[in-house]
């Protein structure tokens, strides 16, 4: 795939991945179908080293998300429990509704009031499952999540922050995103609801992008919504979801062109990012004919 090559001239060491709906070409693809959904979801291009382990920070929110969601499919949690601050629930805290700060300490307002990006509040929901469910929720996130979806290269870092704390490769990546698009882990409703904006109309900050309004977000995954500037491609559509993280790694779903978008590198995120990430999703975008 020529627009991934791309990342190649990246001020950074770096790899990428695309997976798409759809008969994948013979040439360049790597893996099989996604397990459950017949051949119809593949990775079919790479560039880099598609197994150096990298951090994810917080893409790792990606994980603790379908992890939580998992739960509530089992019955050890529902995304109505009460967690984290007075008023607020599961759902509150994957949307970054609670009205919790970015870090330990008392809401700064009521939830349901703003969007106020909260890794503490990510801490809460991993403790709230462990205790619910009677693991610890490092290691419930392995199982639920990590196992099933052979993500062989994904650890915990020494962390094991349900907020940022996982590693992995460019393959890792793109099995989450093989299982955003076509869900085997959680039913197909409980993945559109969470990828759906969850408490629209409010406003707040894209960490690196700035006040957005609104601040359009799933329960876990971002939604890119109207946002702008965003770390996504003009031509993504506004259902676009996915998480980026500080490390300076990405993942995208655009269900409408059907395509998922990864890339990892060893560089933290900053103004070559915010520059080379929306360059690279129009790219791979026009390449194959969406947006």
């Amino acid at each position: 795939m020529q627009a991934l090559r791309a990342v190649q001239n990246w001020p950074v060491g770096a790899a990428a991945a695309v997976v798409l709906e759809g008969p994948a070409p013979q040439a360049g693809a790597i893996g099989g179908p996604a397990p459950g959904s017949g051949d119809g979801v593949r990775i079919v291009a790479t560039v880099g080293d598609e197994t150096r382990v990298l951090p994810w920070a917080s893409i790792t929110k990606l994980c603790t998300a379908l992890a939580v969601l998992v739960a509530t499919e089992e019955g050890s949690a529902a995304l109505d429990d009460p967690a984290g601050p007075a008023g607020s629930t599961v759902a509150h805290l994957l949307a970054h509704a609670s009205g919790l700060g970015p870090d330990r300490g008392p809401p700064l307002m009521p939830p349901g009031r703003r969007r106020i990006y909260s890794n503490y509040g990510y801490e809460l929901l991993g403790e709230h499952v462990g205790a619910r469910s009677g693991i610890p929720f490092a290691d419930y996130l392995t199982e639920a999540v990590l196992e099933p979806l052979v993500m062989d290269g994904a650890r915990w870092g020494a962390s094991r922050s349900p907020a940022s704390g996982l590693t992995g490769s460019v393959r890792d990546l793109a099995a989450l995103g093989r299982e955003l698009m076509s869900p085997t882990l959680v039913s197909p409703e409980t993945l559109a609801r969470a990828t759906a904006v969850a408490y629209p109309g409010l406003d707040g900050v894209v960490p690196g992008f700035g006040l957005q309004r609104p601040c359009d977000w799933g329960l876990g995954p971002e939604v890119r919504g109207s946002k702008r500037p965003h770390w996504t491609g003009a031509r993504n559509d506004p259902r676009t979801f996915g998480h980026f993280g500080r490390a300076g790694g990405f993942l995208w779903v655009d269900p409408a062109a059907g395509v998922a978008l990864g890339a990892l590198s060893d560089r933290a995120f900053g103004p070559w990012a915010a520059d080379a990430w929306p360059a690279l999703a129009d790219g791979v975008l026009a390449e194959l004919g969406g947006g």
